[in-house]
């Protein structure tokens, strides 16, 4: 990422582990100030993303975690307002949530599907839109365009 991030504020959803925890680690250590979003909890019931902020934190890079749900609007907006208060700005949003419901198709229920959609479709909407007012009134260039 090179100096791109430097400074910069960055919202990684779902980066407690896996990709996103590899993406918020990577904008730390290239100089950006992460919000690690993740609601997940570990098997000693730790908060994942407190844990990739302790990581963070370690490194010598800024980051703080939220807990909030992206699946949620008003968590939604809660996400994007914690990098305001706590970094002054937001830069960049990574839509990176997810969660996995191990079904056949044929035997997912219909509360299952839209628990997927809540979090894969519904989540990066609010998110992005969350954000978009802000990165307009910026002036960054960096708001969210959506087309069909």
């Amino acid at each position: 990422m090179g100096g791109f991030v430097e400074g910069k504020v960055v919202v990684v959803t779902g980066s407690g582990s896996g990709i996103g925890r590899d993406l918020a680690l990577g904008f730390a250590a290239a100089g950006a100030r992460v919000v690690v979003n993740d609601l997940g909890r570990d098997a000693t019931g730790a908060s994942m993303a407190d844990t990739v902020v302790g990581e963070i934190h370690a490194l010598g890079g800024e980051a703080i975690a939220s807990t909030a749900s992206v699946a949620e609007w008003e968590s939604a907006q809660s996400i994007v307002q914690l990098a305001v208060d706590t970094f002054g700005r937001l830069d960049c949003v990574v839509n990176n949530a997810g969660i996995v419901r191990d079904r056949f198709f044929f035997n997912m229920s219909l509360e299952e599907w839209r628990s997927v959609l809540d979090v894969h479709l519904n989540g990066s909407f609010h998110v992005s839109r969350a954000a978009a007012p802000l990165f307009k009134s910026q002036g960054s260039g960096s708001y969210v365009h959506m087309t069909s």
